[in-house]
Parts: structure tokens; sequence; C-alpha cells
């Protein structure tokens, strides 16, 4: 990224934390963050990041990046209507894939407090960037059927011969909303943040997936090493907590936003995260995209998180459970059928 467009990132997280902070700084409370013993911003405690507001602007919307009041108030109830999975149209496969019911789902049910149309910042049209022509050619060839490793979190419609045919998340390797980078999706939009002198944690019980995230400037694993989650360093910029993150495997997409459609390969990924505390209540998370190799340029997503007094409660997803058995056992049940068919 240039020094030009991170100064306007920089600037477009200053505007929305200073948005974040003016409801608080109104209500008469205090609008500094509290610290830890050790005197550094105190990020710990469960974070609830779920939002309405879309990872990419809608094309409808083209070139606006925020919504009246009565425009958003439509865009609501849109949204609402169509994710309820309580409907029922569109014939029994479509039905089985939305899977659970409305009680089950935690889609987040309000916009952004500034009303955005996406949580992408930059660039400015709020899209993920296009592909480099190779990164382009590689896409299909990694879609084409039969193709592994399958990269994607969820697999729709996959014919199931194996396991390597599933997503990644059916088969609980990864969650399909808690990254690296976390965005949210169907449900369990959580975080935890544990925090030592020298370390930070950040456990995500969606696939109960904990990152250790050391702070005391050690260099990155060797390339030859590579990590479903990635190799995770921090440090703090001022009462930022930055965590950058490499060497991830390539048997993940380098960036998978829709949970069925990943971009590029995570071998070549190199994801910047931001944390920071505006208030008590409040943890700006950002993250930045950098893959010269898949993207034309790097993107930035702003995610605004709220404290939670709720537990974490056990995600029970794990790579021994029944569920893949039982799902392919039911594609040879269907193919058996199919052939007392013929």
């Amino acid at each position: 990224m240039t020094t030009s467009s991170t100064a306007v990132v920089r600037g477009l997280v200053a505007t929305l934390v200073l948005g974040c902070l003016a409801p608080v700084v109104a209500a008469g409370q205090s609008a500094t963050p509290p610290r830890t013993a050790w005197g550094a911003p105190d990020l710990g405690g469960v974070w609830d990041f779920r939002t309405m507001t879309p990872l990419e602007r809608p094309a409808a919307l083209k070139d606006k990046a925020v919504l009246t009041a009565e425009e958003a108030a439509a865009f609501t109830q849109q949204t609402l209507e169509r994710q309820n999975g309580d409907r029922r149209d569109g014939g029994a496969r479509i039905d089985v894939e939305r899977a659970y019911n409305d009680f089950w789902l935690d889609y987040g049910k309000n916009l952004t407090a500034d009303n955005r149309t996406s949580l992408i910042v930059d660039p400015p049209d709020g899209r993920v960037p296009s592909l480099t022509p190779e990164a382009g050619e590689r896409h299909q060839a990694q879609r084409a059927p039969g193709t592994h490793p399958v990269r994607s979190r969820m697999e729709y419609g996959s014919p199931a011969h194996g396991p390597e045919d599933v997503g990644l998340s059916e088969r609980c390797m990864l969650g399909f909303n808690s990254g690296p980078p976390m965005v949210p999706n169907f449900y369990n939009n959580n975080v935890q943040l544990f925090q030592t002198p020298d370390h930070v944690v950040i456990l995500n019980e969606m696939i109960h997936a904990a990152r250790v995230v050391p702070l005391d400037r050690r260099p990155h694993l060797p390339d030859t090493m590579r990590q479903w989650m990635g190799d995770a360093r921090g440090r703090w910029d001022g009462d930022t907590l930055v965590v950058e993150s490499r060497n991830y495997t390539d048997k993940t997409g380098s960036f998978d936003p829709t949970t069925a459609n990943p971009f590029g390969s995570g071998e070549t990924l190199h994801l910047v995260e931001r944390f920071t505390r505006t208030d008590a209540d409040t943890l700006l998370y950002e993250f930045t995209i950098d893959d010269p190799q898949t993207f034309t340029q790097p993107f930035t997503a702003v995610v605004p998180m709220k404290h939670s007094d709720a537990p974490l409660f056990e995600y029970a997803c794990h790579e021994g459970n029944y569920a893949m058995t039982n799902l392919l056992a039911g594609a040879r049940a269907q193919e058996s059928q199919a052939d007392g068919a013929r």
C-alpha cells in the first residue's frame, strides 16, 4: 500500500473512531479506554462483531458509501427478510442448504452506527479488488470439479466422494467467520482476547481456534513452516495492537469472504490486523489484506466490535465428530438410489 493510500485509510479509521466515541461522550461517560496493570490498553474480554453491514458494497449502491436514515431502515428491512431462516421458498435443495431455522442464526440486526454500506473502507468503492491475471487463471482451475485441496471454508453442492471434497469448516479445521481475518457471518460472531505483558491470545470458539501472539519482536517462522492460521507477531502502535501474520498454508485461500469462493492461495497472504479500544464498550477491528500475487491492490475493512458480558460457549466441532461420517454415508445412499433408478 502506498504512503498516500495508507494515510487515507488511517483518516477513515480516525473518522470511524470519532463516530464511535461521540455517543459515549454525549452520555457523559469517559472516552478513555481502560488499561492493564502494566499500562497497556486493556483489550481483554469477549467482543461481539455481528453487523448487518456487508463486507462489500452492494452493486446497486455503487457510489454510495453511507445511507441516510430512511435508506438504512429500508435496507435493514430487506436484509432481515432475505436472511430469514424460517423461509421455505426455493425448493427442497435450497431449504436444506439454509440448514437452520432463524432461531439458530445470529446475523447482525443493525448496520454500523454510521450506516456504512460496506465494511471495506479502502478501496473507496467498498469492493474486494480485482484478481491479478495469473490469480484469475488459478482461481478458475481451483474451482474445477474434483480439484484438491479444497481451499474454501464451505463447499456448496460438493459431490462428497470423500472428505477431501468438503469445505474446511465442514471438516472442522477452520471456522467460516473466525478467519483470520474475522468477518461477520451466520453465527458465533464472537472473539475473546486475553493479555499478558508478553503475549495476546485471540480466541474464536468457532472451531475453537486460539492464536497466541508474541509481543517480543521475535522473527517470523522460516518460510518452510506453514500453519492453518498463519504465524502471528504483535506490537503496539500507540494504543493500537498491530498483529502481522504470514506463513499461511497453501491449503487455504488467501481470502475467503463468501464461505464458498476463496481467492488465491494462503501461501502468499500477508495479513495486518489492528485492534483499538475506543471506550469501555467498543473495540475497533481493522484488517488489511496484502497479497500482490492474488489482488491488484491491498484492501482494508473496519469492523466495530461491542463488549459482551456473556461467556463463550463451546462450539463442539472437531475432526473426529460424526458429521463427516454421516455426510459421506448420505452421499453413498443417494448414489445407490440413483443407480437403482437407472
